[in-house]
């Protein structure tokens, strides 16, 4: 007898906790403890760093400030589940359930941007996972980073799922004064059923839309990321999403394809065999037409948009869309020439 498809537990989004690829570090539960419970868990994360710079050519910010690691939403197909092997854990439940939280961001952050030699550059907030998933309701580590950012009018670009980032229309409103913002609200799907399905603990379509409005509102610059898209899925939508978006009073859009590094294809499979069966094979085949047969491409220019059939139909989608919503493929570049230092928690002054 065949083995029962597994499932995943209510409110999350993996079916899995595979092993990860650091045998070196493994998690181990206490009894009653196993992730099989799904209990969340928030470990202090006493990282010395806050900012991590790169050198990829096809990302538009020069650095990333995360204040958590692994993330409650629980979306199936994030390419961050891989990150949290790291750690010991696994990119499965382990990465939506066993959340590191960085207590001390802003204070790290201030340090930062207090050294002498420290030169203003966009910062994303964040570059990995959301910094608005539903813990930061409780712990507001974003918006202590970005009161710092908004004292020391640094650029900055967000992009998120939840709308929760309304609370913190003041602080971006600021920082819009100085063009030193863009607000990014990923949508990938405009059915509710489908959004609970792909990301358990997201925001609804409606309250992302509503979150559109809201900062359009306030006077920030926000815009729309129909992404990832996932060709043979939601693909479709992309046309209704970036009106719907251009309706609420999005100014400017982007997208990625979706991909599916290391066990993200096994827990997107599984994924795909508890809700999606019939459609599996078409999906993962057309993933691999767009990423290759690791599902991933590792390369610059082609990792966040693909290659192939698939890749230029959703392009042609995409900027077809865009022109009839009369939106802007690029967000404003934020600017730093407004940046200065933040306050010294010390007290002493800044000598001239």
């Amino acid at each position: 007898m065949a083995d029962a498809t597994p499932t995943a537990p209510r409110g999350r989004g993996a079916a899995l906790n595979p092993e990860q690829r650091f045998n070196s570090l493994h998690l181990e539960y206490e009894e009653g403890e196993a992730p099989e419970r799904v209990a969340t868990k928030f470990f202090i994360d006493h990282s010395s760093k806050i900012l991590s710079r790169h050198s990829s050519p096809d990302l538009p910010f020069a650095a990333s400030l995360n204040p958590y690691r692994g993330c409650e939403h629980g979306c199936a197909y994030c390419y961050a589940r891989p990150t949290h092997e790291y750690l010991g854990f696994s990119s499965g439940i382990d990465f939506e359930s066993r959340i590191m939280v960085k207590e001390n961001a802003p204070s790290l952050l201030r340090t930062e941007l207090l050294k002498p030699g420290y030169k203003p550059i966009t910062l994303s907030l964040s570059g990995v996972t959301d910094p608005y998933q539903p813990v930061e309701k409780r712990l507001r580590i974003t918006r202590g980073c970005l009161e710092v950012l908004s004292e020391a009018r640094h650029p900055v670009v967000l992009i998120t799922k939840n709308h929760l980032v309304t609370r913190d229309a003041d602080l971006l409103s600021e920082l819009a004064r100085f063009n030193a913002t863009a607000v990014y609200i990923s949508i990938t799907t405009l059915d509710p059923e489908l959004a609970r399905k792909l990301e358990p603990r997201a925001s609804s379509p409606a309250m992302r839309l509503d979150a559109i409005r809201s900062l359009h509102a306030a006077g920030i610059p926000v815009g729309v990321s129909p992404a990832p898209i996932i060709p043979g899925l939601n693909d479709s939508e992309i046309p209704k999403i970036i009106e719907a978006a251009a309706a609420a009073g999005a100014q400017f859009a982007g997208y990625t394809v979706v991909r599916l590094p290391f066990a993200v294809k096994d827990i997107f499979a599984a994924w795909l065999d508890e809700h999606f069966p019939g459609s599996k094979n078409k999906i993962l085949g057309r993933i691999a037409e767009t990423q290759g047969k690791t599902m991933s491409h590792g390369d610059f220019g082609t990792r966040l948009k693909g290659e192939g059939i698939w890749s230029q139909q959703i392009s042609t989608l995409f900027k077809t869309s865009l022109r009839r919503a009369g939106l802007l493929h690029r967000r404003p570049d934020p600017t730093n020439e407004h940046f200065r230092r933040p306050m010294d928690p010390s007290g002493q002054l800044e000598l001239f």
